[in-house]
């Protein structure tokens, strides 16, 4: 147990960077980026308030998960992980991933519809499928602290 409080402190200066760093992003960065883009390609400026929402909005879901993973990392360093209050917080960060997930799974299909050149729809799968992945992984590990709760749980009412 000593090496994970040994990385609770270097995680959480890093949540707070990325934190700061999807901060910039959200309010100046992509919402710049798709100014320009309309600026510079006047036949997709239409896409612009649709692409600066729809970034804003994922950077939002990892938001979500960096908070939730402080909250968890909160958790373990007091040993209070094993609890039903962190299940809301695996809850938030695996809902986090389905909603990223069904924006990207969105445009991915649209994208894909009218695409000329597979190489972004490719790119596209390539994130659907990952984001899939940690979807899904994010689910077992929250079976997993679940049974580690409920086996936690039974210890302590036997001693």
């Amino acid at each position: 147990m000593m090496a994970e409080h040994r990385a609770v402190a270097p995680l959480r200066v890093f949540l707070v960077v990325l934190f700061a760093v999807l901060v910039v992003f959200q309010t100046l960065s992509l919402p710049g980026q798709w100014a320009h883009m309309a600026e510079q390609s006047p036949e997709l400026a239409y896409l612009r308030w649709p692409l600066t929402a729809l970034s804003v909005f994922w950077v939002l879901c990892v938001q979500v998960v960096v908070v939730a993973t402080w909250v968890l990392l909160g958790r373990v360093r007091k040993d209070r992980i094993f609890s039903a209050a962190s299940l809301v917080w695996v809850d938030a960060i695996v809902w986090a991933v389905v909603a990223a997930w069904v924006a990207l799974v969105g445009v991915f299909l649209w994208v894909g519809v009218g695409a000329d050149d597979p190489g972004l729809p490719m790119l596209l799968f390539l994130l659907v499928v990952g984001v899939a992945v940690v979807g899904l992984l994010m689910v077992v590990m929250r079976a997993l602290l679940r049974q580690a709760t409920t086996l936690r749980t039974d210890m302590e009412a036997v001693i």
